[in-house]
């Protein structure tokens, strides 16, 4: 069980550090690039994925946090740890890393912009990382279920 804590905190803690070194680029230098289909510039996002739930102001770190806490707890409890370490410690760390910028700057930083044929929401490393976590264990879900099926 040891092994799969530290590969889980090790995602969390990687996915917090590189996430909010990026972050800091934009907060403190005004990084800013436009391109042809993205650009990076900064953004401050008080609600959650596209905006939705801003309405919910301060509460909404604080709900935040207690669904943070509830989904490690489960997934402890359940052994999805043993499963999925590393996917969950990406999801969690981006979770966290997310989380952190709605206590220190009122929004989550975000900094990619994409708007090649479309405008797409405003979106940051920790965000790809959950994206990036879910299709992990989506994929060895599918796998697994395969493999016993076959069996």
């Amino acid at each position: 069980m040891i092994r799969y804590i530290t590969i889980f905190l090790l995602a969390v803690v990687g996915t917090i550090v590189i996430d909010q070194n990026i972050k800091m680029l934009f907060v403190n230098g005004g990084y800013y690039l436009e391109g042809s289909c993205i650009n990076l510039e900064l953004h401050y996002n008080t609600g959650v994925a596209f905006s939705m739930f801003a309405f919910l102001g301060g509460y909404l770190k604080w709900i935040q946090l207690a669904l943070i806490i509830a989904i490690i707890i489960f997934v402890i409890y359940d052994g999805y740890l043993k499963k999925y370490a590393f996917a969950i410690g990406l999801i969690v760390g981006g979770a966290i890393s997310n989380l952190y910028d709605r206590f220190i700057h009122e929004g989550v930083v975000d900094y990619v912009a994409w708007h090649c044929g479309f405008n797409f929401a405003v979106f940051n490393y920790a965000d790809v990382m959950i994206d990036l976590g879910v299709a992990i264990i989506i994929i060895l879900s599918i796998y697994e279920n395969r493999f016993q099926k076959e069996s």
